[in-house]
């Protein structure tokens, strides 16, 4: 368990914040391609000793304060009976609609195939350090869902976002196998669960308050003080009300969020970010001229005022991302603030 992290989710004054990152064991990562060589995508997810391995990979090479479970925020679509399949990306085996609502598989049904990531997990925290913390994640409902009737969430997402109604029923089928993956992994050993909203920021305030807002405070309030929320391309608009809730263990914002002031206004759990994700590809010299700007006004804050404080990126750490830059990241923000 990681002193820096867990000080961030209680809010102890610490000079040094935890770093980790989103995608972090991902395909920039030399240690991944390797392993990706000689297994498939599902297999790395699906084989709790592969999964474990490639957690482990940025660990050991860029010295994260926290691991993640090693997965994919699909799984719970495929154990609802939708099919899943990675040619190289994820493609379901048919989209939803209120006529295949009821094809779905029951919940009890549904969970059995999601075991993997309790064993995955447990795997992962028999060989990660004991000075590092582990966490696991879960895709949010609205991202489940735009995935579900869409088949990705890119573009402007019309049937997503005109099929409200189906969407609240899907998320009846699927609150309660989230809320049992989440258990899962949790009973696994993460400390805490992050909830992914990648397609959140896709909606307008009203829509993410009026729609997302309420199954988000369901499930943090079903487990208070574990689960974390991030949200791709969210604003201090659409995050205003559900910061609110002290039952989330903490947030992740991006880098469209000033940072420092964030923080000097955030009151309860962690606040992860937020650096942007596409400067790490900078020439060397270049990426040390921007992680410096980026930590400039950070500097100037207090320990107290940096308690609640993870550092990390605006969103996920990119494909073919140069690891040296990586490196340089966590190396810098540990000397710089080692007061």
């Amino acid at each position: 368990m990681n002193t820096r992290f867990q000080n961030a989710l209680k809010g102890v004054a610490q000079p040094i914040p935890p770093v980790w990152f989103m995608r972090q064991a991902g395909r920039y990562h030399k240690h991944y391609q390797a392993l990706r060589r000689e297994h498939s995508f599902v297999e790395l997810c699906k084989k709790p000793e592969l999964a474990a391995e490639v957690a482990m990979g940025p660990i050991r090479d860029f010295d994260f304060d926290v691991s993640i479970l090693f997965s994919d925020l699909l799984f719970p679509l495929e154990a609802l009976g939708m099919g899943l399949t990675y040619d190289p990306g994820p493609k379901l085996g048919w989209n939803l609609t209120e006529e295949r609502l009821k094809e779905l598989r029951p919940h009890a049904t549904a969970l059995a195939d999601l075991q993997f990531q309790n064993e995955a997990m447990k795997a992962t925290r028999k060989v990660l350090p004991s000075e590092k913390s582990l966490i696991g994640f879960v895709g949010g409902p609205w991202t489940l869902f735009t995935y579900a009737v869409e088949g990705e969430h890119k573009g402007s997402l019309i049937k997503a976002k005109t099929h409200w109604r189906l969407y609240h029923k899907f998320c009846e089928s699927l609150l309660p196998l989230l809320e049992s993956n989440i258990q899962l992994q949790l009973d696994g050993g993460a400390e805490v669960v992050m909830v992914f909203d990648t397609a959140g920021g896709e909606l307008s305030p009203a829509l993410f308050v009026q729609n997302l807002e309420p199954h988000l405070r369901k499930l943090a309030d079903r487990f208070p003080g574990k689960l974390g929320y991030y949200s791709k391309g969210t604003t201090s608009a659409h995050l205003r009300s559900i910061k609110t809730c002290t039952t989330f263990a903490g947030f992740g914002v991006d880098h469209r969020f000033d940072m420092a002031e964030e923080l000097k206004n955030h009151r309860h759990g962690f606040l992860q970010g937020n650096f942007d994700q596409a400067l790490l590809f900078s020439s060397p010299q270049d990426f040390e001229k921007q992680l410096e700007l980026y930590l400039t006004e950070l500097r100037l804050l207090t320990p107290e005022q940096r308690r609640h404080w993870v550092c990390g990126l605006g969103h996920g750490v990119l494909p073919a991302t140069p690891e040296e830059n990586v490196r340089r990241f966590v190396k810098r923000v540990r000397e710089v603030f080692n007061l």
